[in-house]
């Protein structure tokens, strides 16, 4: 599911055009990231936590020549799903997937093929 589509269906569903639907939806992200960049955490209850946390430097290997490297530390972010995430998720009986094997992805569709910009979490 791309962003595109959660828009149409949040826009058909409370009335609104899809273009202030989006607009809200965006501004909903945005304020989701800038809580990270400023708190580093943000909690919506009933859904879950988004929390930056930095990851030690390390030692690590490339794969092409087998040479050891160093890894600088770097942040990231990470999401632990709410309690009622939790209990709906563990009454799946069967993955949700769609016709090309994808779970969710969030984002616009041009931005798709872009790391970072899709949240790979089926809800």
């Amino acid at each position: 599911m791309t962003k595109k589509e959660i828009v149409k269906q949040i826009s058909d569903k409370i009335g609104l055009t899809q273009l202030k639907t989006k607009d809200i939806v965006q501004q909903t992200f945005d304020a989701i990231v800038d809580a990270l960049l400023e708190m580093g955490r943000i909690e919506l209850r009933n859904f879950g936590v988004f929390e930056v946390k930095q990851r030690k430097a390390r030692k690590a290997r490339n794969p092409r020549t087998g040479e050891r490297v160093d890894v600088p530390p770097k942040y990231v972010v990470t999401f632990k799903p709410g309690k009622e995430m939790e209990e709906r998720v563990k009454k799946l009986t069967s993955l949700p997937v769609n016709l090309d094997g994808e779970g969710l992805i969030l984002g616009d569709t041009d931005d798709v093929s872009k790391p970072g910009s899709s949240f790979n979490t089926p809800v």
